[in-house]
């Protein structure tokens, strides 16, 4: 049973290594066709390597003796979010070729889709898969928030950071850990940003429409973070019974005529 344990816990590993290896691959082949310049690669490596360490310690902590089909689908969505952010950083200094920008970006949005498809046909759904794919979510719709930001001003940065100040919140207000109910507006609004900021990159909008779809984006997410934290605040407070001074004095008067009456 050891060696079994073993070998499956092998088997994972080699999984995440393998997604680090098709993550430099990835890097190769953008810098063979667009020469991606120091900051890309740098950025690259850095999002390879970081997002090896964090998945294989989330996998040995889990205990997880297989890597599932839906957990590789999102390791491609991650590999393709790694491409995306390797362009953005080298845009500081050399604009990335836009084709080829929102076909890897939309591949990963539209990959989205697929992993929850994958998990729930396969019976493979989890906790740590489905923290797997918020993150990369988020880590996509950040890096798109940067490089709109570019050109729009630094208040895109509101959608890429929305999630992580929230996450950041939770740690001082530990109301805000609670589990939220299932909603069909918030799966909603989270999937519109990364379309509406793919969109407001893209470049094939004028100038007043992509701040339209930017605003639009920033609202949606404001209203739904705003709903959500004020449900959660309100199903927070302690709900108190009713104390005997607010009952009424007559009712509190009757009572007691009545008790003597009975002795």
């Amino acid at each position: 049973m050891a060696l079994n344990n073993t070998y499956e816990a092998r088997l994972v590993q080699q999984e995440t290594a393998l997604g680090a290896g098709l993550q430099v691959l990835v890097l190769v082949l953008l810098g063979s066709a667009i020469g991606l310049g120091p900051a890309g690669w740098l950025t690259g490596l850095a999002f390879a390597i970081a997002t090896w360490a964090v998945l294989s310690r989330a996998l040995h902590r889990s205990g997880s003796k297989s890597f599932g089909p839906a957990n590789r689908v999102t390791l491609g969505r991650a590999t393709l979010v790694g491409g995306v952010t390797a362009l953005v950083a080298d845009s500081f200094v050399n604009s990335p070729p836009i084709t080829l920008f929102v076909g890897l970006a939309a591949v990963a949005l539209i990959l989205d889709g697929v992993d929850g498809k994958v998990a729930r046909r396969t019976g493979t759904c989890s906790k740590l898969g489905a923290r797997f794919d918020m993150e990369v979510d988020a880590f996509l719709i950040l890096v798109l928030s940067v490089y709109v930001s570019m050109s729009l001003g630094p208040w895109v940065l509101l959608i890429g950071g929305m999630r992580y100040a929230f996450v950041a919140a939770a740690r001082a207000l530990p109301w805000l850990n609670a589990p939220l109910p299932p909603s069909t507006a918030r799966k909603t609004v989270a999937a519109l940003q990364g379309i509406l900021l793919l969109l407001a990159a893209s470049g094939y909008l004028p100038l007043a429409a992509t701040q339209a779809v930017a605003a639009l984006a920033l609202g949606t997410l404001v209203w739904s973070f705003g709903r959500d934290i004020l449900w959660l605040y309100r199903t927070s407070r302690p709900r108190t019974a009713p104390v005997a001074s607010l009952v009424p004095v007559e009712q509190r008067l009757r009572a007691l005529v009545s008790e003597a009456v009975s002795r």
